[in-house]
């Protein structure tokens, strides 16, 4: 819009005259005053408003609003005004009762010095009686302290001394009912302690052929004693070997799974699942002992039709031996004599449940890769037993140059030798690696030291012993960063209780924790594990390394 228009106005009837129109352009934007819209046409009406421009207040050149005026300063002043008083005594043609009149005499006049001493005086005992309720309050806050104090001793004492009875009585059920390989472990250190002390004794006691004849004796109760944990082994292992199948069995026939946004557990079941949880159905009904005759054969005719849906030379052993079973239960064999036909049975269908051409679910879990190239890879030569075994099969200490022997041997070594027990501190190195991995700093090096190599760091540098109280116990014992900062590894670490280890890692400057030469002694030990350690960085380095080379490619 212009700023100037032309306006026609109509002045008479029939006579018009032009006006020129100069807008202004407002200098504020129009309030919004209401109005109302018509619902027919849609068309919206404002309320108007005025126009014009809002007058400014001339400028007379004096300030206002200021602070100064608009502040109020408040004095107060006290003042005394003069109060008219007045007395009236008796006289002539006037009588004013004295009757209650009362008699003033002056009192003994106090000093200005005098009122400051009393007052003085009332504060001291004030204080001493108010110094004598919170010595009482301190008093009773310690003793209560106290209290609890040697309430929390008795309860920590009472649940180590729960917890060390409870480590024997674990430690003697391990060695009643050995199961696992740490179990046999102690049972041979056991036995060559037996051996140790019966070898002692006969030396200090007897001499001559009472002597070697006592040997020999020694020698047959030793091989006795190892035939027996033999037989238990054995029986043991076949425990073992037959719930390990079970866990194998059941984890291929488990669901898929996964986490849903809101945090649920999403479970399916594909085809593969259902075939493998039919599968472990079957073969758990057939590993079964003591069931009835019936429900024997039902089972069997149900193994009978599921391996025949595939033509094999495996499927055809196993029908050809339950149809021996099922003659030799219609000629009613004694159960006893069939427990070999029925172990060959469970053997044949394990294998056949193994094979991904009939059980798909199980070539995910396999640790046999399908591929026989695959196999090439990562073989190493045991020199020991003469066979070819995957590069995990092979213990590797820290600061080997070359691949030794294997596992197996190691182990069979140990028990006709040595004889040690390796239980304690490979409990002490899953809790060090666990302790790592919660610093999320990729720590490695403790993740390359194995069980040996903490043995010699403990045994050997740190003399089995807590840096701190000397505590001997290796179950109590733990092994934690000399300084936190950095990452562990045998020239950053301590050995200490857990009590101890958790104080440890509380304190932030080690120079004022400790002596100087509490610290000089530690150094001296750090100096030691890193001399014999010294191949541990470049390995580490390496892991780096190649952790680095897939980011780059």
């Amino acid at each position: 819009m212009p700023d100037v228009i032309t306006v026609r106005v109509q002045t008479d009837s029939d006579s018009f005259q032009d006006v020129v129109v100069k807008i202004e352009r407002p200098t504020f934007r129009k309030p919004f005053l209401g109005g109302f819209k018509n619902r027919k046409t849609g068309v919206e009406f404002h309320n108007a408003g005025s126009q014009t421009i809002p007058k400014k207040r001339p400028d007379k050149g004096i300030q206002l609003f200021c602070r100064e005026t608009q502040t109020v300063f408040e004095k107060n002043k006290p003042q005394q005004t003069k109060n008219t008083t007045s007395t009236q005594m008796t006289k002539i043609g006037l009588y004013v009762s004295n009757m209650s009149d009362k008699i003033l005499s002056p009192g003994k006049y106090l000093t200005a010095e005098e009122y400051h001493k009393c007052r003085l005086e009332a504060v001291i005992v004030l204080q001493t009686y108010f110094r004598r309720w919170r010595a009482i309050n301190v008093v009773q806050n310690l003793r209560e302290e106290k209290r609890l104090r040697l309430a929390w001793e008795a309860q920590e004492e009472l649940r180590k001394k729960k917890e060390k009875e409870e480590k024997l009585r674990r430690e003697h059920e391990r060695r009643l009912n050995a199961k696992t390989q740490e179990d046999f472990e102690l049972l041979y250190h056991d036995l060559e302690l037996w051996r140790q002390e019966e070898t002692d004794r006969i030396n200090t006691t007897l001499t001559g052929p009472e002597r070697k004849a006592t040997f020999c004796g020694l020698l047959e109760q030793e091989a006795e004693l190892i035939a027996l944990i033999g037989r238990h082994r054995l029986n043991a292992h076949e425990e073992n070997h037959q719930k390990a199948v079970l866990r194998f069995l059941d984890k291929c026939a488990q669901p898929k799974r996964w986490k849903a946004y809101d945090g649920k557990i999403t479970e399916m079941d594909t085809p593969y699942t259902l075939r493998a949880r039919d599968l472990f159905e079957i073969y758990r009904s057939i590993s079964m002992n003591d069931i009835p005759k019936d429900e024997r054969i039902d089972i069997l005719l149900t193994l009978r039709r599921t391996v025949k849906e595939h033509e094999f030379k495996l499927t055809g052993e196993i029908v050809e031996l339950i149809d021996r079973e099922f003659d030799l239960l219609s000629r009613e064999v004694k159960e006893c004599n069939l427990e070999g036909l029925r172990k060959r049975i469970c053997t044949l269908f394990l294998q056949y449940i193994k094979t991904p051409k009939f059980n798909p679910e199980v070539a995910r879990i396999l640790k046999v890769p399908q591929d026989p190239l695959k196999l090439y890879k990562n073989i190493k030569f045991c020199h020991s037993c003469e066979n070819y075994l995957a590069s995990t099969e092979f213990p590797v200490p820290a600061n080997s140059r070359t691949i030794g022997r294997c596992r197996l041997c190691c182990k069979l070594d140990n028990e006709a030798r040595r004889r040690e027990a390796f239980l304690k501190y490979k409990l002490i190195l899953n809790n060090l690696r666990k302790s790592e991995a919660d610093y999320q700093d990729d720590a490695k090096i403790a993740f390359l030291v194995q069980h040996q190599d903490l043995q010699y760091i403990i045994d050997s540098i740190w003399g089995c012993q807590s840096a701190l109280s000397a505590c001997n116990d290796l179950y109590d014992l733990v092994m934690v960063r000399w300084d936190k900062q950095h990452e562990w590894s045998p020239w950053n670490t301590i050995l200490l209780t857990k009590d101890e280890a958790d104080a440890h890692l509380k304190l932030h400057n080690l120079q004022k924790a400790y002596n100087a030469a509490f610290i000089h002694r530690i150094k001296n030990k750090h100096i030691r594990a890193k001399t014999y350690f010294d191949q541990i960085p470049v390995m580490a380095s390496l892991l780096h390394r190649s952790d680095n080379q897939p980011n780059t490619n």
